[in-house]
């Protein structure tokens, strides 16, 4: 606005107050948008006027006030960018354009780009138009709202409003704005106020979806400047789908692709309260959803004391390991200063529903201190800190945190889904709990237990530890005796929960070092309660010692060494399959052999499962169905899987293991840099989150279509962590899996995803 401009708005107006007003606004969003000029600097500005002068609104700020506010703003831009403000309004609308091209180029602008899957050479448009002011008297406003409430799906009017008012005064939070209702009490208003809400009706039912509106009033008249779905929570999006259908708008179809299936780990999981204050300390990983509140524990027994007395408890270790799993069972939540997305700490806490943070590279933990270092503050054993895992954000003491509520519109929606659906959803669990989750959530039976897990719960860890540290096969066999009652109770439970489901049990898998203490402390209490020397618990922990043990001694060549522990597995889930048949459950034990490289090996195996198998059978006087597979995690095993499917009944693809193996990377230290590789484009996501369709995809597709050369109704389906991540399930409804298996509560979000990717297909077919 050129001096002349704003002689002349002044004669025309009458008003120089609302000239001057215009003024100082112009130079102080251009200097904002087009110059990046600190925005705190003109606000700043603003508040010490208002200081002086007394006033609680800058729109009481009078006009010779708001001229020497124009002229302060003009020298704030020539100091900030080294420019004047320019007065030429063709230069002005020039600048302006320039500003929305950069924009579309800047580092942020591409990363969104990406996440929302946007052609970087979508053109870019730029809207020109006439203004219209919100800011010319008591009858004038300016507003955003919604036509549903976008944190509850409630039909009817939502929003805010300012009177005597621009658009950025809303939205940039500088006053406090009236709720829109209120609107239709002012009787300088009211007219537009019933004009907006025939509208905001017309414009909902043009669009089908909710709608987010801009608008301004000027002397009574209203104007609509923007229309656009709007955003909502997980919970909205549900209530406005169903509603939308409900009310004639959409189909049942489409209802189910209005839903993210990620939104739905809103309804399934606390939440940070919205208008609580916080402070963000550190950001890590968002490893699984959820917020929790608790007292820092460093070590997993103390964490297992205090959550048994019922304190809250955040369990915070550099990292996890499958020997921490009752502290992690007691904590509210898990925060970890390494590890990746497909952690430890992280696929445990997904399985159990808890929140966790990992790979946070900003904390210092000190275990010896009992003290962990982050920003400029140090906790302590018995502190508060709160993580969100939603986002990965740990933040400083205690929040309040929102339970979901969803009602019965998220049961419906999961019906219309489940109608569409071709692939089967299963779920991982370990522990009847587990298992009596995932039914809840809907789950189509067991995708995979990991029986090693139950090896945690209280004092089993004792048993197990005296099987490893066993010098002869009788001392194993006899440890082997006391575990197999504990796996053959939990194998019981989990069949009664999945009655009529299959059940997919896995042998053991971890290598052997990851049961044994790691601390001389932990040994020699070992030693005492086993009544053997000290020495003799660490030669054994020497001894399993492995330079890269995800690929040493582990998984099915733990079977082979040592056939006593298959076996005793195998006894444990056939007799929890006979008793469980006896009480009426209908079983469907799937036995799959983890870590298979070579045809020997699962046929071995298979051949002593069904050898022992058999001997119970007789013994029992009884038999149940059964069938023996494989987890195909290697990319050997996927090269020969026609080889492997000639001793295989089915096949589960361990996609955690085989992007590992594929990419040649760890999963748990792999954190450190692959945000960098996703950032900078060298990847397009997380592997470990999202599955590489490219690579390893390729490999579970080409291992597929071999297996089923030799066996050509052979059940294929995947149980790593990539089952519940929407566009892993989408591949893998493509390529004609028959099931994916992910933790219990990510259950509705693959249920969701499988509907969604049957549409699309049919969509596309058209």
């Amino acid at each position: 606005m050129s001096p002349q401009s704003l002689a002349g708005l002044i004669e025309e107006t009458g008003d120089p107050r609302f000239a001057y007003d215009c003024m100082r606004r112009l130079i102080q969003m251009f200097g904002k948008v087009v110059l990046d000029v600190n925005s705190e600097l003109f606000e700043d500005a603003i508040d010490r006027v208002k200081r002086r002068l007394n006033l609680s609104s800058d729109t009481e700020i009078p006009a010779d006030a708001l001229s020497a506010l124009a002229d302060e703003f003009r020298a704030i831009v020539r100091r900030e960018s080294g420019m004047d403000f320019p007065d030429d309004p063709l230069q002005q609308l020039r600048m302006a354009i320039e500003a929305v091209f950069r924009s579309w180029n800047n580092q942020r602008a591409i990363r969104y780009r990406r996440q929302n899957n946007i052609p970087d050479d979508l053109g870019t448009a730029v809207n020109i138009q006439s203004m219209v002011y919100g800011n010319l008297g008591d009858n004038c406003a300016t507003g955003v709202c919604f036509t549903r409430n976008p944190n509850t799906g409630e039909r009817g009017l939502f929003g805010e409003y300012l009177p005597n008012a621009q658009g950025e005064d809303v939205v940039a939070g500088v006053r406090t704005p009236k709720p829109v209702r209120e609107m239709g009490d002012d009787p300088a208003l009211s007219d537009a106020y019933t004009q907006l809400l025939a509208i905001a009706e017309r414009l909902e039912r043009h669009y089908r979806d909710m709608q987010d509106l801009e608008f301004t009033i000027q002397h009574h008249e209203l104007f609509m400047l923007q229309t656009r779905n709007g955003k909502r929570t997980g919970g909205a999006a549900v209530k406005i789908a169903v509603d939308l259908a409900s009310e004639s708008m959409i189909s049942h179809r489409e209802a189910v692709s209005r839903v993210e299936p990620a939104q739905l780990d809103q309804l399934l999981h606390p939440t940070i309260d919205p208008s609580a204050r916080v402070q963000v300390l550190a950001t890590g990983l968002p490893a699984s959803p959820g917020a929790a509140t608790g007292k820092v524990v460093f070590d997993p027994d103390e964490a297992q004391r205090r959550g048994q007395a019922g304190e809250p408890v955040i369990l915070v270790r550099i990292e996890t390991s499958p020997e921490d799993f009752h502290g992690m069972v007691a904590a509210q939540g898990v925060l970890t200063a390494r590890g990746g997305m497909t952690s430890h700490a992280a696929v445990v806490a997904r399985g159990m529903g808890k929140p966790c943070v990992s790979g946070c590279t900003a904390l210092q933990i000190d275990y010896g201190k009992g003290e962990v270092h982050v920003a400029e503050f140090t906790f302590r054993v018995g502190d508060f800190i709160t993580i969100d895992g939603a986002t990965g954000n740990v933040l400083l003491g205690k929040v309040p945190t929102v339970e979901p509520t969803v009602g019965g519109d998220l049961a419906t929606l999961m019906g219309w889904a489940d109608s569409e659906r071709r692939l089967k959803v299963r779920a991982n669990a370990d522990t009847p709990q587990d298992a009596i989750a995932a039914r809840e959530f809907g789950a189509q039976g067991i995708g995979l237990c990991r029986t090693e897990h139950m090896f945690f719960q209280g004092n089993r860890i004792d048993a197990m530890r005296a099987m490893i540290l066993a010098t002869s096969l009788e001392e194993r066999e006899q440890a082997l005796a006391e575990i197999e009652p504990l796996q053959r109770e939990d194998f019981l439970g989990i069949f009664r929960a999945m009655d009529g489901y299959p059940v997919t049990i896995r042998t053991l898998d971890p290598p052997l070092h990851e049961f044994l203490p790691n601390t001389e402390e932990e040994q020699a209490d070992l030693a005492a309660k086993l009544s053997i020397p000290v020495q003799t618990v660490r030669d054994k922990v020497n001894a399993l010692h492995e330079a890269n043990p995800m690929l040493g001694f582990r998984g099915c060549r733990l079977g082979i060494q040592y056939p006593e522990i298959t076996r005793m597995q195998a006894r444990a889930i056939i007799q929890a399959a006979i008793a469980a048949a006896k009480e009426g459950v209908r079983v469907e034990p799937e036995i799959m052999i983890p870590l298979v490289s070579t045809v020997e090996e699962l046929k071995r195996q298979r051949a002593l499962i069904a050898e022992t198998i058999e001997a119970m059978f007789v013994e029992a006087g009884a038999r149940v169905p059964y069938t023996v597979g494989t987890m195909i995690e290697l990319p050997r095993a996927a090269l020969i899987a026609d080889e492997i499917a000639e001793q295989a009944d089915f096949f589960s693809f361990g996609t955690n293991d085989l992007t590992q193996t594929t990419f040649g990377l760890s999963r748990d230290d792999a954190g450190r840099f692959l945000p960098l590789y996703v950032d900078r484009g060298i990847l397009p996501a997380d592997p470990f989150q999202v599955l590489d369709q490219e690579g390893v995809g390729k490999l579970v597709a080409m291992g597929t279509q071999l297996g089923r050369q030799t066996k050509p109704g052979l059940k294929v389906g995947i149980c790593g962590e990539h089952g519940g991540e929407p566009s892993s399930v989408a591949f893998c409804e493509r390529i004609g899996l028959d099931y994916v298996s992910c933790s219990p509560f990510r259950v509705p979000i693959a249920r969701l995803a499988a509907a969604q990717a049957v549409i699309a297909a049919g969509e596309n077919d058209k």
